[in-house]
C-alpha cells in the first residue's frame, strides 16, 4: 500500500524548484517543448539537490507512473498527472498547475 498523495505545486510556467520528496529533496524542473507539428508537451527533469542529473525529458503524460521504469533510482514512490476535467487528457500549455496537476505518491 501507498501513502497520501502529494501535489507538486506548478506554477504553469517552466520553472524549477525544491521540494521534499519522501524525505528527501530534490530539484525539480519543468518545460514546455514545442513540436515541429504544432503540437508541444510538458516535460519533467529531476536532479538531486546539488543539481546533479538523476532524470531528464521525462514527458508529462496521464495514466502511468512517470517514475515506474525507474524504480532503481530509489526515488521513493510514483508521479502521476491527472487533468481534473479530463483525467486522461495530457497537460496542455495552459492548464498546467491548475487543471492538469503533479502528484507524487510515497511508497509504503
Amino acid at each position: 500500500m501507498s501513502g497520501a498523495p502529494q501535489l507538486i505545486p506548478l506554477a504553469g510556467i517552466p520553472e524549477t524548484f525544491r521540494i521534499a520528496l519522501a524525505g528527501i529533496f530534490y530539484r525539480l524542473t519543468v518545460q514546455w517543448r514545442d513540436d515541429p507539428g504544432g503540437e508541444g508537451g510538458w516535460f519533467l527533469d529531476i536532479a538531486d539537490d546539488q543539481l546533479n542529473p538523476i532524470l531528464s525529458g521525462r514527458a508529462m503524460v496521464t495514466g502511468a507512473d512517470l517514475l515506474e521504469q525507474y524504480e532503481y533510482l530509489g526515488i521513493g514512490g510514483s508521479l502521476f498527472v491527472q487533468t481534473i476535467q479530463q483525467p486522461d487528457a495530457t497537460p496542455t500549455f495552459d492548464n498546467l498547475g491548475t487543471d492538469a496537476n503533479l502528484f507524487f505518491v510515497p511508497a509504503s
